[in-house]
């Protein structure tokens, strides 16, 4: 009933011993998570809330096999973060570091791309929707399933399991609209922070296509904001493959032009990127839109409740042989082929009597 992490995620926190991430690792591992591994250079040995510490990524994968790590490293160090997981093999990374340069992100992305289209036999984007590893972030808040595991910094509290996804380049904007779910009793499958950043690691598009397949999540809340095309390829995939509901949000709406609003990648310029040009997209591919967070639960319960009264498919009924024949060119029909017999039964008489 999630995406990406359940009961079985297997966690290494990088940058364990660091006062984020030591305090980040006790409420994951209150929270229910199991985390497995940390991994400090040079604090090998030692151990932050009962999780051993290991030098390397390496180390802590051959001694723990986890499938997923969280990067708490200073921006500097990020990318090398990034780098160090995947090549050692971790299938789920999470980067939630803010401020780190944009050129190492795409260095970091364009080599974690690499791995995934390795492993996924050259295919890319959502044809390769479950291929390993994969990147989530930088600048992110992480991502929670409700009951089963957190990896990042959602407050756990305030969410509870249901089928609700939701995707947000907002950490904060995350917590509100997950909040007001909870209080109108509309649980979460998964809730998913992209980042606010430039590049990131996995997109809408991405979470949109996993949310999809996900049989468990009944409808979908996404959260964009100002800035690049993302909301628009959101929309565009959405009107495509997704036949699950989506209920949109567009933060930024009274922002000016050409100043950055909070996140790197949250700045309209050039006259695109406005919250109104977003809105109008999702509106275009038949996507609600709230224009408050407080909007988004009556939306969603809406479209859950026309989703549940819709009448199931009708079944098929085994073609007769009539439409069998018609189909396969057997040529006459039955009531042509019936009126003939009498005159076959005739002629099998005549030919008995003359071999008489």
């Amino acid at each position: 009933m999630s995406i990406l992490i359940d009961k079985s995620t297997r966690l290494i926190v990088q940058g364990i011993t660091g006062r984020d991430g030591s305090f980040h690792t006790q409420q994951m591992v209150s929270y229910g998570t199991r985390v497995v591994a940390g991994v400090t250079p040079g604090r090998g040995g030692e151990k932050v809330h009962g999780v051993p510490v290991w030098d390397s990524v390496a180390e802590a994968m051959a001694a723990t096999k986890a499938n997923a790590s969280v990067i708490y490293v200073p921006a500097p160090f990020a990318a090398d973060a990034i780098y160090e997981a995947a090549d050692a093999g971790v299938g789920l990374i999470v980067c939630i570091t803010e401020g780190v340069p944009v050129r190492d992100t795409l260095g970091a992305y364009h080599h974690v791309a690499a791995l995934r289209a390795q492993a996924a036999g050259g295919r890319d984007g959502v044809e390769a929707v479950g291929a390993k590893p994969r990147l989530i972030g930088p600048n992110c808040p992480g991502l929670i399933s409700p009951g089963l595991s957190k990896v990042g910094i959602l407050p756990g509290h305030i969410c509870k399991p249901g089928p609700v996804g939701l995707v947000s380049r907002s950490g904060t904007l995350t917590y509100e609209v997950v909040h007001q779910l909870t209080h109108a009793g509309l649980g979460q499958s998964t809730c998913l922070g992209i980042g606010g950043d430039p590049i990131v690691g996995t997109g809408f598009v991405d979470a949109l296509a996993l949310f999809e397949a996900d049989p468990h999540t009944e409808a979908i809340v996404l959260i964009g904001e100002i800035g690049g095309t993302d909301e628009e390829e959101a929309a565009h995939f959405v009107k495509r493959r997704v036949k699950k509901p989506v209920v949109a949000f567009v933060a930024g709406q009274t922002a000016p032009p050409g100043q950055r609003m909070g996140h790197a990648g949250a700045i309209v310029s050039g006259g695109s990127g406005t919250a109104a040009e977003k809105m109008a997209t999702f509106q275009a591919a038949g996507i609600p839109v709230a224009r408050i967070p407080s909007e988004i639960p009556a939306l969603v319960a809406e479209a859950l409740s026309r989703r549940r009264r819709r009448p199931p498919a009708p079944k098929t009924k085994p073609a007769s042989r009539v439409a069998k024949a018609s189909r396969n060119g057997a040529g006459r029909s039955t009531r042509a082929r019936a009126s003939q017999k009498p005159a076959r039964r005739a002629r099998r008489k005549v030919a008995a009597r003359r071999g008489r």
